[in-house]
């Protein structure tokens, strides 16, 4: 979020709206311009307490299309988090690299898999937050294995 953004979230924050949507002009250059529509959309189950609780979507088409947006974050969001358990390289080779993604990929199911499971036994349900943390989990396979 640039300046402006955050403070419209903040003041979003303040009302305690979860939506909001507003006409924007997106500078293309040399006087042109193009009509876009920026969404401000509240994130369920934030651990954030400020303007953070708000994730904002520029788009051109029309807003009906917002539930398709929710099902991309939770693609982007997946990937951020599979990114942390993804080891560090600077090699072009892409089987190295495919392997050490699909290797994240597999690490992050892991430690989902473990907090499901961990979170049932303890509370008998499952929230989208984890008590058993990513942090936590790479400590301990970095502890174990000499990995990370």
């Amino acid at each position: 979020m640039q300046t402006r953004e955050k403070t419209q979230a903040k003041r979003l924050l303040k009302k305690e709206k979860d939506r909001y949507e507003t006409d924007r002009k997106l500078h293309l250059g040399d006087n042109e311009w193009h009509s876009t529509t920026l969404i401000y959309r509240r994130k369920e189950n934030s651990g954030h307490t400020d303007y953070r609780q708000y994730s904002v979507f520029m788009t051109n088409r029309n807003s009906g299309l917002l539930t398709e947006y929710g099902y991309r974050w939770e693609i982007e969001s997946g990937y951020k988090s599979i990114k942390r358990f993804i080891a560090a390289t600077t090699s072009k080779h892409f089987g190295l690299r495919f392997f050490y993604f699909a290797f994240a990929c597999l690490l992050y199911s892991v430690w989902r898999a473990v907090d499901l499971l961990v979170q049932v036994q303890l509370t008998g349900e499952y929230e989208h937050s984890p008590i058993v943390t990513a942090d936590n989990t790479l400590i301990l396979v970095k502890k174990e294995t000499g990995i990370g």
